[in-house]
């Protein structure tokens, strides 16, 4: 089955009150989690909006921020929890990585929230370089497996399927390779939206 059918048929679903979530999920093979687990980036050609945080050691008016003197309200794991389920994404300046990976690290890292030298980190805390990054994590998709499945949120129902066909070309193009030994790494993939079935379109298993 191609993706744009596969869509075809997921938009014959009934319809949700909310914007569902288009996920891709590409099974593996071949593939050894202990040994050989992700903790990567891809970028998607269309993004859909995220909701973004920044550590910073002042305050900044293009995004929302969290300071140092934020900290004690994070006393319990249930309010870092909360928080990092507020924002899809968190930024930070590099001089307070090592306090946010103390106090923060336990759940953020986990859940693929912590902030990346390959995305999230800046040098600068100036309008323009915050929103430079800001910008930039809007197309930037985490991979952090420790299964033998990768699920990624590659766009959003409202999108065009030619829109979300492009995500997912490319989204599949970037993490081929990066895995191991490439396609003989993938099973089959699968897309979603938030609230239907998974519909297979990809099926390389060896029979």
């Amino acid at each position: 089955m191609e993706i744009k059918k596969a869509l075809e048929d997921l938009r014959k679903e009934p319809k949700r009150k909310f914007d569902q979530t288009v996920d891709l999920i590409v099974n593996l093979q071949n593939f050894d989690v202990r040994k050989e687990a992700l903790n990567t980036f891809v970028t998607v050609k269309h993004p859909s909006e995220k909701k973004v945080a920044a550590f910073l050691t002042k305050r900044s008016k293009v995004v929302d921020t969290i300071t140092e003197l934020d900290f004690p309200k994070y006393k319990e794991l249930k309010d870092i929890k909360k928080l990092a389920k507020k924002y899809d994404f968190f930024i930070a300046v590099a001089p307070m990585m090592s306090k946010i990976a103390t106090k923060f690290g336990r759940v953020f890292g986990p859940m693929g929230r912590m902030p990346s030298p390959q995305a999230g980190i800046i040098t600068k805390e100036d309008d323009e370089t915050i929103k430079a990054m800001t910008k930039k994590v809007q197309a930037v998709l985490r991979i952090k497996n420790k299964e033998m499945s990768i699920k990624l949120p590659v766009g959003k129902e409202s999108m065009s399927d030619e829109e979300i066909v492009a995500n997912i070309e490319s989204v599949l193009k970037q993490l081929t390779g990066k895995l191991p030994r490439q396609n003989d790494n993938i099973k089959n993939v699968m897309v979603k939206f938030t609230m239907t079935k998974a519909i297979k379109f990809l099926d390389k298993a060896k029979k």
